[in-house]
């Protein structure tokens, strides 16, 4: 069971132990299991104040996924700071890499965030963060124009790119086939790298 939170100063506190909760709560029980009295008990705080920053289980777990989004979209930025001069396969390795470990976290927290998360708000999470992992690797390709396909838009690229690594890399950390760690990321870098490279 999540160890119950001291008890937060202020509204500020009480919203950041709130969204904390909810994430505690979400990683071990899941979106179903995820009730506001045991979020707020987790929290340390009152049903009461939960409800006056919160005022439903959803806005929470919404506030949860912004969070989430954002944790990620540093994480990878993080790891792929500084590998942009590196041969292309060491790239997307790192990428492929970077993004299964941000992911491989909480999975029941994963598994809300991809069942859960389009439902509640529309999709909107998941765009902002395709979105601003698609921004990353545009600017990286576009300094690489002349090493790839001529005839792909980078746009397209990017697009597909983004949204097949993302879902094949959420689809292994939830279904967990018996493939190695260390194979998918190969057979992943491999495809994106065949889509990219010119015919020889």
């Amino acid at each position: 069971m999540s160890a119950r939170a001291p008890l937060p100063a202020g509204g500020a506190g009480a919203r950041a132990a709130g969204r904390t909760g909810g994430r505690q709560v979400l990683a071990e029980y899941g979106y179903e299991g995820a009730s506001t009295s045991r979020i707020a008990a987790t929290a340390g705080i009152s049903p009461g104040s939960l409800y006056q920053y919160f005022p439903h289980k959803d806005a929470i777990v919404l506030a949860v996924l912004e969070r989430y989004g954002d944790t990620l979209v540093s994480h990878v930025t993080t790891r792929m700071t500084g590998q942009f001069a590196q041969p292309a396969p060491v790239i997307v390795r790192t990428a492929v890499a970077a993004l299964l470990d941000g992911l491989d976290v909480e999975p029941p927290l994963l598994r809300a965030v991809v069942e859960d998360g389009p439902r509640l708000d529309d999709g909107r999470a998941l765009r902002a963060f395709e979105q601003r992992v698609g921004e990353l690797v545009l600017a990286h390709l576009t300094t690489r124009r002349r090493e790839l396909r001529p005839d792909v838009p980078l746009d397209t690229a990017v697009w597909m790119l983004v949204r097949t690594v993302e879902h094949l890399t959420v689809r292994y950390l939830l279904d967990r086939p018996p493939v190695p760690r260390d194979r998918f990321t190969e057979e992943l870098t491999h495809l994106v790298l065949a889509h990219l490279r010119p015919p020889s």
